[in-house]
């Protein structure tokens, strides 16, 4: 275990025994790989039957009281009067320079009570400042954990115990128990899959998590580790800061930070929203993106390694950020960084890498499901 992780997981045994050493991630003690299995099989289960993760260490925070919703609609780029209890959606934040800061996701839990759930970048901090002098209160839930049950037959297993969550929509959540025991299932996700997210108190989370595994076994559901998630998200377009960002691969003589446009996380602003932080300079930044996030897919059998320089006509024009390999499709494909000259489909590219070099296109990332109708499914 890294001697970072200052958040405990109750799940560590379950995850040393599938052959986790517990890496940190977050601050958290995450099982980044097991030894147990292998994970192109564990990315196959959750494309084609499901599989169960570990996603505690995703920040969680309660905001509660009559000025909740200001304090979000100044640190979000999303219109939050539109959420209903019930509802949730994918924001992302920024600084005063209109640079991603962090993305979250806002569950509305009641009028004025929110659940907040934060990536890896500095959101919480950003949200602790905005709470200040509002009638608000903002509480960090460690003990709150997020099993993400994910796959088309996770809606299947659930039925069995959850009256009504086939009827539950995409980006919605409700207050339920499982086993027994009180939880919050939201219908979200980060595998591009229909899944779902189960909210448990820690002390549940070892019996929810040995209950799934053991009855979901014969249907196909086993559990994976979070490294699974980096070869679904590249192909559901799904960003994971800061291995997609310029904290990562910084620009010459420039601070940190990019632009939504650059992104393509643009669609997270709501219609005619003004007076979020940032909100004047990624309006003015529109049409000045330095590159764009854009897929790849590379003529090899193996997946690009972070970091592989992208070349066009002998000229560096992007870099990987995360590739793997579909052992389903038998395609290599990645998500880049790329010069907005080329950022184009097909354009044609050479790889240069550790691992050697090869041919590739570029590619509009949204690999798996372009239409997004397996999340979206009823």
């Amino acid at each position: 275990m890294s001697v970072m992780s200052w958040r405990r997981s109750p799940l560590a045994d379950r995850h040393r025994a599938l052959g986790s050493a517990l890496e940190d991630w977050n601050g958290m003690e995450t099982a980044w790989t097991y030894t147990a299995s292998d994970l192109a099989d564990e990315h196959e289960a959750v494309r084609t039957k499901a599989a169960l993760m570990d996603v505690s260490g995703l920040r969680k925070v309660h905001l509660v009281g009559p000025h909740s919703h200001h304090v979000l609609q100044r640190a979000t780029t999303r219109d939050v009067r539109k959420i209903y209890p019930g509802r949730s959606v994918y924001a992302c934040m920024l600084n005063d320079g209109g640079k991603f800061t962090d993305d979250c996701i806002l569950y509305r839990t009641g009028p004025n009570s929110w659940m907040v759930v934060l990536g890896s970048g500095t959101g919480y901090e950003e949200i602790t400042k905005d709470v200040l002098g509002k009638n608000a209160a903002l509480l960090f839930d460690d003990d709150l954990q997020d099993l993400s049950l994910q796959g088309p037959v996770a809606v299947e297993y659930l039925a069995r115990h959850v009256p009504g969550i086939r009827e539950l929509k995409y980006f919605h959540h409700l207050q339920t128990t499982l086993f027994g025991k009180h939880v919050m299932i939201s219908r979200t996700g980060y595998t591009g899959e229909r899944g779902y997210e189960i909210f448990c108190k820690a002390e549940d989370a070892t019996e929810i998590w040995d209950t799934i595994v053991a009855e979901g076994r014969p249907i196909g559901i086993v559990p994976a580790s979070f490294t699974a998630l980096d070869w679904l998200r590249v192909e559901s377009y799904l960003l994971f800061f800061p291995y997609d960002n310029s904290q990562m691969y910084p620009f010459a003589d420039e601070p940190p930070g990019d632009t939504l446009w650059e992104l393509g996380l643009d669609f997270t602003v709501s219609p005619g929203k003004v007076g979020f932080r940032g909100a004047e300079e990624h309006a003015r930044l529109k049409g000045r993106e330095r590159f764009k996030i854009f897929g790849v897919v590379a003529d090899s059998d193996k997946p690009l390694d972070a970091g592989d320089v992208l070349y066009a006509d002998g000229k560096k024009v992007g870099i990987v950020t995360c590739g793997m390999y579909s052992r389903a499709t038998g395609r290599s494909l990645a998500i880049a960084r790329m010069d907005v000259a080329v950022a184009r489909e097909g354009t044609p590219l050479q790889v240069e890498g550790q691992s050697g070099h090869c041919a590739a296109v570029a590619h509009p990332i949204n690999f798996d499901d372009p239409e997004k109708k397996k999340r979206n499914a009823a």
